[in-house]
């Protein structure tokens, strides 16, 4: 598989406190890469830099080849990298379909034609189970729901990099299955790279190919979810506190 996202020494100081500390990593075309580490550890603030919604101290972006940072986000999603949102953002007024409608008319596709758009918006729609809703206003939607129209408007810009920001969280067992079959089911269909922040750890292990660890801003560990999962530094930085906060 060719790379289509790169990071190389990606920074991103905050006065003097270095959020992000020269972290870099590639993302394969269809490939689903699991973005873990604690709170403060920098997840967010990767996202927003790969989206554009921060600019970066120091480092490159790569996408395609191309560089893309400093770039603002709107650019950015025209290129063809679509991002969620830990807290969902729907429009709440406006309908599921209007939503996404809305998504459509953005991005890499930058449909013209309202009636166009609200085709292709209907077909995320479809595909993300929300079909059935599309007419109610997106505030009568649970947390599942609006975490699916988040998708669903991502999906609808037409992306190549899909950046999913804790998806799961908040979802009960029988909503995370769900959500999962979800993402690969859009991964095998639009053949998307998927860069995923999740704080659920078994399905987070479950649903990438490859996992980054963060910690303290840098990048600690990177390799197959198994590898991972028993690497000393991961367990001393992150599961490890894990398993003492919850003990069985």
């Amino acid at each position: 598989m060719s790379t289509l996202l790169s990071l190389r020494n990606l920074t991103r100081r905050y006065g003097g406190n270095i959020a992000v500390n020269d972290v870099g990593f590639d993302v394969a075309e269809g490939e689903i890469l699991g973005i873990m580490g604690a709170n403060g550890a920098g997840k967010t603030t990767l996202f927003a830099m790969i989206a554009g919604n921060v600019v970066p101290s120091s480092g490159q972006i790569l996408l395609d080849g191309q560089a893309v940072q400093g770039l603002p986000p709107e650019r950015i999603n025209a290129l063809g990298v679509s991002r969620t949102f830990q807290i969902v953002r729907p429009f709440p007024s406006m309908t599921v379909l209007e939503n996404a409608t809305v998504a459509a008319m953005y991005g890499r596709r930058q449909t013209k034609s309202p009636a166009l758009a609200r085709e292709q918006a209907m077909a995320v729609l479809e595909e993300t189970g929300l079909a059935d809703r599309a007419h109610l206003p997106a505030s009568q939607l649970n947390l599942a729901g609006r975490k699916r129209l988040e998708i669903a408007r991502a999906l609808a810009t037409g992306p190549r990099v899909l950046l999913l920001d804790e998806v799961l969280a908040g979802l009960n067992a029988t909503e995370v299955e769900a959500a999962l079959d979800l993402i690969r089911a859009v991964r095998e269909r639009h053949k998307l790279s998927i860069v995923i922040i999740e704080h659920v750890m078994k399905a987070l292990m479950r649903l990438s190919d490859r996992i980054v660890v963060l910690h303290e801003g840098r990048k600690v560990v990177e390799g197959l979810p198994a590898e991972v999962a028993n690497d000393p530094r991961v367990i001393k930085a992150y599961l490890g506190e894990q398993r003492h906060a919850h003990p069985a």
